[in-house]
């Protein structure tokens, strides 16, 4: 089995910490980062080789941190070979209802954040002429729905920059993997943020009844271990990507009524 040097952010939970938990079964080398160092150090210890985890603790919201991250975690292992851009906030709230800081904050860190490490560790990929960047979006990062603006229009931006990328760095060695989950029965919707900042603090219905962290891990390192461009995981929701691709009207109809929290 072929293992690898894996830096998973938004590694404390949810599908972070269940990739955490596959990758180690498979006998890789890991780099955990999030804000919550000792939830990243007991996910460390209740693997079955720790030896083989570092910890990170890392700020999406603190660019000038990055840096320095990257070398620390190319120390950690002598180098990364992937990248797994996790790390990120939701949002359950109406536009018109949304302060502008809100806005602002979840693209600060889902996109802003995002495209500033994986900047910060491009020239790493560069240099050994391989790499792999995998970025969990959403399925509203290829349609937007209630309730999720800013958290859609994140998404969106995360899609158009790394396809620039993929075509900047073929001749790198360098793959880009999309990841665009539907409901994962995480704590996402717990930790979203509502129109003044505050968190939801409720889990929507279909969060509740979607796939397992687990399954979606597998599904993801499914795709990255086959370099997949992009992939689409979850229930019957996945089917709305195709929806609005062939039947844009239908789906404008549908998603209207769409009960997504």
């Amino acid at each position: 089995m072929n293992t690898s040097v894996v830096w998973i952010t938004g590694a404390s939970s949810g599908i972070g910490e269940a990739l955490v938990k596959k990758y180690a079964k498979d006998g890789n080398r890991l780099i955990i980062s999030s804000r919550k160092k000792e939830l990243l150090e007991k996910l460390k210890n209740d693997c079955p080789t720790p030896e083989n985890i570092f910890v990170l603790p890392l700020d999406l919201t603190a660019p000038e941190t990055f840096g320095e991250a990257c070398r620390l975690a190319i120390e950690a292992f002598g180098s990364v070979d992937v990248l797994v851009n996790n790390g990120g906030i939701s949002q359950r709230s109406l536009v018109l209802e949304t302060q502008m800081e809100v806005d602002r904050k979840i693209m600060e860190v889902n996109y802003f954040g995002t495209i500033g490490l994986s900047k910060a560790l491009l020239p790493h990929f560069v240099e050994n002429k391989k790499g792999h960047f995998a970025v969990v979006t959403s399925l509203v990062g290829k349609f937007g729905s209630p309730f999720r603006s800013s958290y859609a229009a994140s998404k969106h931006a995360l899609h158009g920059f790394f396809d620039s990328l993929r075509a900047e760095h073929f001749k790198d060695n360098i793959a880009v993997t999309m990841i665009c989950p539907g409901f994962i029965r995480t704590n996402v919707s717990l930790n979203a943020l509502t129109g003044n900042g505050t968190a939801l603090n409720q889990m929507d219905e279909a969060q509740k009844n979607g796939m397992s962290p687990e399954a979606c891990a597998k599904a993801i390192k499914n795709a990255i271990d086959n370099k997949k461009q992009e992939v689409y995981i979850g229930g019957k929701e996945t089917l709305a990507i195709h929806l609005k691709r062939f039947f844009p009207a239908l789906f404008s109809k549908l998603i209207k009524k769409a009960k997504v929290r």
